[in-house]
């Protein structure tokens, strides 16, 4: 007997907490707030650096890309997510759920190679400051952002692509709050096998080995900054690096938790606040991270509340 294959399944239901009716209710005034204020606090830094042009130097334009990667990431997931949680029975087509998908593994992707830049963007301006400019030149950058957005393309085109390859057996119940890859490859009624070692292996070299790498170069960087003859010097050299150290921090340590866990360690609902910690504390807190922590933004803050708003008002 033939097992139905995906063309069978239209749409998907997502579970979410709905055996949880009452934490479903007090969970989407929560996360619209957290939405917004994501929202909010990365349409900001993608302003503010826009407009300033002191701060259109490799650190900051990385940065911008980042929020705008926060942003698009946040995008792909919460408005769903809101849906999910204010309905019993929330349903997602066969399409959405696919691109869902490919678009939450394209900003995370693309997010692993851009701290990754960032790490050596400091590494080259702490250890090598007389040279930076032309380590750190405008045909690199350039070359370290496409290089990062097209990692992050190929990443979700392929493992998207081959997670829908797979038949379903029928059953279109989603346990969790949107459509990320483990829950909706438990639907499969196909050898997963070979997928879940490409997934595996395919998870170490996106995630650790940039991290392993970012590693190597704050271990550089930090010699370099204890050799350093001047208190101020060793001061501002840890601050620019603190903010970077932080997200990066939040950013794997909630991604690792999420993907590289074992398969049946933890119960759904578990996972579910697993990947919630991975999608929504870096959004989240990188704003802020990156605005409390750093002189030069908050000057630039500063700078345009002036001219757009103060200024207005006389």
């Amino acid at each position: 007997m033939n097992k139905p294959n995906q063309s069978s399944v239209a749409e998907f239901i997502l579970l979410g907490f709905s055996n949880f009716p009452e934490l479903q209710e007090m969970m989407f005034g929560a996360f619209l707030v957290v939405y917004l204020v994501i929202l909010i606090g990365n349409a900001i830094i993608i302003m503010v650096i826009f407009l300033d042009r002191s701060l259109h130097i490799p650190m900051y334009l990385f940065l911008q890309n980042l929020a705008v990667v926060e942003v698009s990431f946040s995008a792909a997931i919460m408005p769903e997510m809101l849906v999910v949680l204010s309905t019993k029975k929330a349903t997602v087509s066969f399409v959405g759920c696919f691109a869902q998908m490919y678009f939450i593994l394209l900003f995370g992707g693309t997010e692993c190679f851009l701290l990754g830049a960032m790490a050596y963007d400091r590494f080259a301006a702490i250890c090598h400051p007389l040279t930076y400019p032309v380590i750190m030149n405008k045909s690199l950058l350039v070359k370290l952002l496409i290089f990062s957005w097209v990692s992050g393309i190929m990443v979700a085109t392929v493992q998207t692509t081959w997670v829908f390859s797979f038949p379903l057996c029928g059953h279109n119940e989603i346990n969790h709050l949107f459509c990320e890859t483990p829950p909706v490859l438990e639907l499969a009624c196909a050898d997963t096998f070979w997928f879940e070692i490409y997934a595996f292996t395919g998870t170490i070299l996106i995630i650790l080995i940039p991290f392993l790498l970012i590693l190597l170069s704050y271990i550089r960087i930090l010699f370099a900054i204890l050799k350093m003859p001047s208190t101020t010097g060793r001061q501002k050299a840890f601050s620019t690096c603190a903010s970077h150290l932080t997200s990066v921090t939040l950013f794997y340590g909630t991604a690792n938790m999420t993907y590289l866990q074992p398969k049946a360690s933890y119960s759904p609902e578990t996972k579910i606040l697993m990947s919630l910690a991975y999608t929504l504390l870096t959004p989240l807190l990188n704003p802020l991270i990156y605005s409390l922590r750093n002189n030069e933004m908050k000057r630039a803050l500063m700078k345009q509340w002036q001219r757009k708003v103060v200024l207005h008002t006389d």
